[in-house]
């Protein structure tokens, strides 16, 4: 039965490389995996990753967070059409690298959360959706060795009232009943794939 994975955590976590490294672990066991992200490669998706590397920029003002709140949302239910359902349909388990999860932790800040919650209230909940718990101050170190030139919203104390978003987001929907693992994601590389494979194993 096709399943629908998704990893999370800051930027910097690890989310990108665990994604194919999780799908290598799944080929090697025989299981076709259908690796995504978020913002996708679809038409909303390449509009808000030029957004987020200073494209389209308000001269002397910044882009509301309500402004990428619908964005990613409208990418979501593309995504979800045009990607995600096809490869899902085709038996693949799909590994999205995000889901709603980050836009409830960047965008869902406060009051906003029930908002963006509405917004994504048409979004696949996923089958098993695994944080990877990294610290604000590693992911930032992070980033920089892998020379990544820093994008909105990837300044450090952004980056932790951002982790403090996920935490409290994911405690909401793990007792809403939905299926969340959290990790150390600052574990040796091969130690957390070891992890994120032992828990995506019995899902499928």
């Amino acid at each position: 039965m096709s399943k629908l994975i998704v990893l999370e955590g800051l930027d910097g976590a690890g989310t990108t490389t665990q994604a194919r490294r999780l799908a290598d672990a799944l080929a090697a066991r025989g299981r076709t995996a259908h690796v995504t992200r978020e913002p996708s490669d679809g038409p909303v998706g390449r509009l808000i990753r030029e957004m987020l590397t200073g494209g389209h920029a308000i001269p002397g003002a910044s882009i509301s967070q309500a402004t990428f709140g619908l964005l990613f949302a409208a990418d979501r239910l593309d995504h979800v059409q045009r990607e995600v359902e096809p490869a899902l349909a085709a038996g693949h388990v799909v590994i999205s690298d995000r889901w709603y999860h980050s836009s409830l932790a960047y965008q869902g800040t406060g009051a906003e959360r029930d908002w963006i919650r509405v917004l994504n209230g048409r979004a696949r909940k996923p089958d098993l959706t695994v944080f990877l718990r990294v610290r604000a101050a590693v992911a930032a170190e992070r980033r920089v060795a892998a020379g990544r030139a820093q994008e909105l919203f990837e300044d450090l104390p952004m980056q932790e009232q951002v982790a403090a978003g996920y935490e409290a987001v994911l405690a909401e929907l793990a007792a809403a009943g939905e299926a969340i693992t959290i990790l150390d994601g600052e574990q040796p590389l091969d130690a957390v794939t070891e992890a994120i494979v032992a828990a995506v194993l019995p899902r499928l």
